[in-house]
């Protein structure tokens, strides 16, 4: 797989992701897929997702950065967005915040296999 089929794929997923349609992640995410050494498979990778947009139902992701390696991909994806409640332990209740996340991925047979993700926390503090 080359750099710009690889980032074909991710922007592609990044856009499933934006349009919530779940029953199509199967196509970027394996089976078997880990988020953070948690082996989530599919359906619970789907749950998790599910879960950030009742929590964030405004959530859009937006690629800021994009690198690409074989069978890797590093992302800095930007969101601005309001929390409805508790949102990494910090009572946001539906201010508008705004915060990067740093995240790797990994790619077996052209799905996402490993997702490694980081959020600025601090940034979300310093606007609450």
């Amino acid at each position: 797989m080359t750099r710009d089929d690889l980032a074909d794929i991710y922007r592609a997923y990044i856009a499933c992701l934006n349009r919530r349609n779940w029953p199509a992640l199967g196509q970027f995410v394996h089976d078997e897929v880990a988020h953070n050494a948690r082996p989530l498979g599919l359906a619970g990778y789907r749950a998790m997702l599910e879960q950030d947009v009742r929590d964030i139902p405004d959530l859009k992701f937006q690629i800021e950065m994009l690198i690409c390696d074989p069978p890797r991909i590093a992302a800095r994806l930007k969101f601005d967005c309001a929390p409805v409640g508790t949102f990494l332990g910090l009572a946001v209740n539906g201010k508008h915040v705004s915060f990067c996340e740093n995240v790797f991925y990994e790619f077996h047979d052209g799905k996402i296999r490993q997702v490694w993700s980081v959020i600025d926390k601090a940034a979300i503090e310093a606007q609450l």
